[in-house]
């Protein structure tokens, strides 16, 4: 097969040198006889001119070189034209041997292809043959044959063989190869798979740290407002207290009774600047504001209209009350 391509490929090329060397001899006979043409005419030319006389010779040498630059332009263009009839015939010929060198190829390939399903069906009928005839066939056979006949088979088995051997292996060690890269592919698979959980726990681990801090965070707010709370009314219990255990003062004048402690600290802030003793409860409606507490009715009453009548203070109303304190109430 081999052997018919090369000696098909070496026709076509033969064949190509030959046309390409017939049409750059054929130029160059067509270059050689212009300039054959144009040496005559010119020395047809000279000739006439010396015919001539001499006063008269200025005009036929314009001539000339008029003509002169006429033909020289023809033949560039004759030239021109040449060469490229010349080009377009190699192209076309160089066209026309790569399609010969397909074909070839073509066939050669159509060739090769028969002769492998040849080779396959016969050995696919020779499979089917059982073992015991395929033994006497072949035992006849090698009795007839000559020993170099068996040579020759011997080798093309053993080729065989060979052959057979090496697509086993190769498809072995495609397999191992496929199961590499399955056996990499899922351990790459299993460790992303690991990454991810591990990320999944180190976010929660987080987020639970967060809502344990948060959880703390509102629970210390709570005990230091409790505490607070507690504070202030231990304080106000103990106010009260002194009060009580200090005599009969449980009248008192309430002046005010402020929505929120900035209003009653500022209530508080103006009536001890009058030198009035101050005293604050906390109530449902709001925080009570009272001066006192004064022995009898008769005092608190009397410095309920001081407060009253004291403009600077503004405490447009005021009332005196039997105060007693919350932890004995």
């Amino acid at each position: 097969m081999n052997s018919k391509q090369r000696w098909m490929g070496g026709v076509v090329l033969l064949g190509g040198g030959v046309l390409l060397a017939a049409l750059l001899l054929k130029g160059k006979e067509e270059i050689h006889q212009t300039h054959v043409d144009h040496q005559q005419k010119t020395e047809q030319q000279a000739a006439k001119d010396n015919t001539q006389t001499a006063p008269v010779q200025l005009q036929p040498i314009t001539v000339d070189v008029e003509t002169e630059k006429k033909l020289l332009e023809e033949q560039r263009r004759a030239r021109e034209k040449a060469v490229a009839e010349q080009e377009a015939r190699a192209a076309e010929f160089l066209a026309t041997q790569q399609q010969a060198e397909a074909e070839a190829a073509r066939k050669a390939a159509e060739e090769y292809a028969a002769i492998n399903a040849r080779r396959l069906a016969a050995q696919e009928s020779s499979d089917n043959i059982p073992p015991e005839v395929v033994d006497d066939k072949k035992n006849t056979a090698q009795q007839s044959k000559t020993p170099s006949q068996t040579d020759t088979q011997k080798r093309e088995a053993e080729k065989k063989q060979a052959e057979q051997k090496r697509v086993a292996e190769a498809q072995k060690q495609a397999e191992q190869q496929k199961k590499e890269q399955e056996a990499k592919r899922k351990a790459e698979a299993d460790k992303k798979a690991t990454e991810d959980k591990q990320r999944q726990i180190e976010a929660d681990k987080k987020a639970a740290e967060a809502k344990r801090k948060a959880e703390a965070d509102k629970k210390a707010a709570e005990e230091k407002k409790h505490k607070e709370d507690e504070t202030k009314k231990k304080a106000e219990a103990e106010k009260a207290r002194d009060l009580l255990e200090n005599g009969d003062k449980n009248w008192m004048v309430q002046v005010a009774l402020a929505a929120n402690q900035a209003n009653a600290d500022a209530v508080v802030s103006k009536l001890r600047a009058k030198g009035y003793k101050v005293t604050t409860s906390q109530t449902s409606k709001g925080i009570r504001i009272m001066v006192g507490p004064s022995k009898d009715r008769d005092a608190a009453d009397a410095a309920r209209k001081k407060i009253v009548s004291d403009a600077s203070l503004n405490m447009k109303s005021a009332w005196v009350i039997d105060w007693v304190p919350l932890d004995q109430r």
